[in-house]
Order: C-alpha cells, then structure tokens, then sequence
C-alpha cells in the first residue's frame, strides 16, 4: 500500500508509504491521501492527525514524475468541471489539526504538504527545497503563498527564488518547523504533541483552528469580533461546562464533543 491508516486513540496517523521512490507521489497516492483526510474527517474519535513518510531518508520529493502524466482534460474541465478536485492538498481544509513529522527530504510538493499542516517537527537529518525555479516552473500546491505567511518575506523569497535547499536547522531558525529531534524521536514527538491535542476540548480545539485559518485573511478588527462570536457559541457546551466542573473537582476532564 502506498498509505498507510493507523488509530491511536484519538489520533490517526497518516504514513506516506513508498520508501523506494522517496515517499513520491503517484495519482494513487494522491487518491489515498484525499480518503485519508475525509475518513478521518468523518471519524468523531479523530481530534488529530500525524503526518509522515516511512523510512529514513525522505517524508516526501513531491510528485513522481515518472508516473504524473498531464492531463487529458482541458482548464477549464479542472478548474470548473470536477466535483472532487485532484489537487495536492485536497480534502486538506479541515478543521481536524494536522502534525507532520518530516524525516529526511521534504522537496517541492513534498514541503507543499508540510506547509498545509498546522505543526511541523522536523528530524535532524531534514532537508527542505521549493525548488521548481530550477526545472522552469513554480510551486503549484501553495508555495508561493503559505511560505511567506509562515516565515516572512525575506526568507520566503531567498527559499523560492534560490531554489536552494535548506537543513532542519535553518528551518528551526527560520520558523518553518517548530522543533528539530534526533530522527528516532521523531514520530514520538509528534504522537506526544498530538495526544496532548486530543486531550483537549474538541469543539474548542476545531474552533481555533477555523478562527486561525480563517482570521488570517480579515482585518484585525473583523477576525477579533469573528472570534468573540465563536467564544459565545462555544460558551454554553457541555465541555465548556464538564471543563469547569473537572479544574473545580481536581480530575481530568471528559469531553464529548457537544
């Protein structure tokens, strides 16, 4: 199988399996990668999602080229005409959070995948490249716009113009990654991060997603007044209650979702 599946408790984990092509991406994978994120969508025991590559030497090269035909269909049948969209990071914009574990090489649409996720841990062995100036082309999985949004201008820009590859470290400096562990720590890290995650409330946990996600896009006067809307929605649940009653009682709280 080219994915892999996995519940742990709360959190589903996400492997991308072609370790001999660098965790590439073929349709089918692209495909499987669009299931995952819809079944765990719909799964109300999913509050978080880990994200990684098998083997040791890449999370993931972007697409396989060898294998990634063009498409039969004309622009305007892709832009317009398709129900379900192929596009990388389909089935993406859900409000479950999502953590990626990047070990080894995450180039092209790769890193494009990375930098859809909420949190990125990386390994001490990663390299990270936006590379397609090189080959004449450009990111097409949101490059060119979730860098710059996540680590500024400058560095954005000495990334995607360069082409050149940068280590987990300068990454770490950068802001594009949040910590950087030996690689056999790697996926316990994540799972550490996403436990603590599902832990929590988990209408609360979608809500900040959606208030960050979308906030980012509205003047500071309209995301706050979208957020005090959202904190009065949520100030009646019965988490927001159970959460009270169980810091009043000294026990770990039981949330349900409602």
């Amino acid at each position: 199988m080219s994915l892999l599946y996995e519940k742990r408790g709360g959190v589903a984990i996400v492997t991308l399996n072609r370790p001999e092509a660098m965790n590439s991406i073929d349709p089918e994978t692209r495909a499987e990668l669009r299931d995952a994120w819809r079944r765990a969508a719909q799964d109300s025991e999913v509050r978080c999602i880990v994200l990684t590559g098998s083997g040791e030497k890449a999370f993931c090269t972007g697409s396989d080229l060898k294998k990634t035909m063009p498409p039969k269909e004309s622009t305007a049948q892709l832009a317009f005409g398709q129900v379900d969209s192929n596009h990388l990071l389909a089935g993406m914009d859900i409000d479950t959070p999502f953590i990626c574990a990047i070990n080894g090489y995450a180039m092209g649409g790769g890193m494009e995948l990375a930098l859809a996720c909420d949190v990125r841990i990386a390994s001490d062995n990663a390299q990270f490249a936006l590379s397609e100036v090189r080959i004449g082309s450009i990111p097409g999985a949101g490059g060119t716009q979730n860098l710059p949004r996540l680590i500024g201008r400058s560095d954005a820009m000495l990334m995607l113009l360069t082409g050149e590859r940068f280590d987990a470290q300068e990454a770490l400096r950068m802001g594009l990654v949040s910590k950087v562990v030996p690689q056999a720590q790697l996926l316990d890290t994540a799972l550490t991060i996403a436990d603590r995650i599902a832990q929590n409330a988990p209408l609360s946990v979608r809500a900040v997603k959606r208030l960050v996600r979308d906030g980012s896009s509205l003047p500071l006067d309209q995301a706050i007044a979208m957020e005090s809307y959202v904190f009065s929605m949520l100030r009646d649940t019965e988490d927001r209650i159970e959460g009270r009653r169980a810091f009043q009682e000294k026990r770990p709280p039981v949330y349900r979702g409602r």
